[in-house]
């Protein structure tokens, strides 16, 4: 996992409540094996009609929002089933943020173990960075969003901002302790069963 560098991005507007994760990667699309290649389904069935052509009311397919990499969503974003091919359609996709009132817990949590910035603001701060226009700034060092008229301050567990400062999933969270893993091997005394 690549190190979380901060951003300077326009949002992307999803003004959407409950947006589960079978509307960010419809179940049909989960057969790949890798991470990689799901962002051309993410939100597929509201990008996309019957015949597979573009709809023009859905902001993805707006080219003004084209290599933005922060989405501002509503209440309770990342719902539904636990896959984490939702958090792979939005990265593959671009997102590096996404920015909601709230999150499910298991979405948030997968969030993390791939490099995205899941931040929980207020409504109505929400409500209002729907409608900024202007490109924003994230630093997540300094926990700290920058707009064009004010600077907003977002709580992170400071683990977790860690583990996306360093770009550190599991495994290499794991190699961190290599050292005292194998000295208690080393150490341990473990009973033969025969």
């Amino acid at each position: 996992m690549e190190p979380f560098k901060n951003i300077s991005s326009i949002i992307t507007p999803l003004d959407k409540v409950n947006v589960d994760t079978d509307q960010i990667v419809p179940k049909q699309f989960l057969k790949l094996v890798q991470k990689s290649g799901f962002g051309k389904f993410l939100f597929f069935n509201w990008r996309y009609d019957e015949a597979e052509n573009k709809k023009s009311d859905f902001v993805l397919n707006d080219s003004k929002y084209d290599g933005s990499k922060i989405l501002v969503s509503g209440d309770n974003f990342g719902c539904g089933s636990s896959r984490e091919h939702a958090v792979w359609a939005l990265k593959d996709y671009g997102f590096s943020v996404i920015i909601a009132p709230s999150f499910a817990d298991i979405f948030f949590s997968n969030c993390f173990k791939n490099g995205l910035l899941p931040i929980s603001l207020d409504e109505k701060t929400v409500d209002i960075l729907q409608k900024e226009t202007d490109p924003i700034s994230i630093d997540l060092e300094k926990q700290t969003i920058k707009t064009s008229t004010q600077e907003i301050h977002f709580d992170i567990d400071s683990h977790m901002r860690k583990i996306l400062l360093e770009g550190l999933d599991d495994i290499a969270q794991t190699f961190q302790y290599e050292d005292k893993i194998t000295e208690f091997e080393k150490n341990s005394k473990i009973p033969s069963v025969l």
